[in-house]
């Protein structure tokens, strides 16, 4: 039970092949109280999803573009739990003209809708939850790493890079007050997400091929995993951290 009557909000809820509803179903295996997060026409599907958890959760309407939504999340949370002691971030969007190649070509507003949905998102949504975190709070993201470039994720990949560097500012400021910050790179996993990304399989090639531990695109338990072992108490010094859980691949030449 690490998560033993712990408070954890959960975003990015969509169907349950993401890891986010992976994270809620083990979070909820191992004690936790959990809120889940969806707006607008993905609202049905997560109340779909939600159906398929072992126990009933609340969702809370959060589109983190709007700074209304960000600035009463707190106030809406706390009707349903009085604290949060853990936050996933699994929210990621990139414009079409952002991905498949076309890295020369993307103009600036659909850069710009890449990196606040993606990027900037993570610390929109750790400062909208800053007032019910408390010391031993963790929040944790899912990444795909971005240390090197990737064909065809183009702007994403920068997005992601860009995620990678505010945990580690979030890490820096939110440390003092004893709040952890970390992230999750995960290997690839056909979500909904991935699908929609141009050349997806290509990543499982590259899987197949390289992981030394070998590689299922299937499966998000192992990702989801280690989210829960980073929202427990198990790591309590460990942040800044971008831990990989991609069957070993990331440290594989060529």
């Amino acid at each position: 039970m690490l998560l033993d009557q712990k408070n954890v909000l959960i975003t990015g809820v969509l169907t349950d092949q993401s890891i986010a509803f992976h994270v809620a179903r083990l979070a909820q295996e191992q004690g936790a109280n959990v809120v889940l997060t969806s707006f607008g026409r993905a609202m049905s599907l997560t109340k779909r999803s939600a159906a398929r958890l072992p126990r009933d959760v609340s969702i809370v309407e959060l589109d983190v573009t709007s700074q209304e939504d960000l600035d009463s999340l707190s106030e809406r949370v706390r009707v349903h739990v009085p604290h949060l002691d853990g936050v996933l971030h699994s929210i990621g969007f990139a414009p079409e003209s952002a991905l498949g190649g076309n890295f020369l070509k993307t103009p600036w507003e659909d850069v710009a809708t890449a990196m606040q949905i993606s990027t900037f998102s993570f610390k929109s949504l750790a400062v909208a939850c800053q007032p019910l975190l408390r010391p031993g709070s963790s929040i944790v993201g899912l990444d795909f790493d971005a240390t090197v470039a990737w064909p065809t994720y183009d702007w994403m990949g920068v997005a992601k890079a860009a995620l990678e560097s505010t945990s580690r500012y979030l890490a820096r400021d939110l440390g003092p007050q004893g709040i952890r910050v970390n992230l999750v790179a995960a290997g690839p996993i056909q979500t909904m997400a991935a699908k929609s990304i141009p050349g997806f399989d290509d990543f499982e090639t590259i899987w197949a091929e390289r992981a030394p531990l070998g590689w299922d695109v299937t499966d998000p338990t192992a990702a989801a995993r280690a989210c829960v072992v980073l929202l427990s108490d198990w790591l309590p010094a460990t942040s800044g951290e971008m831990i990989h859980v991609d069957g070993g691949m990331h440290s594989q030449g060529a």
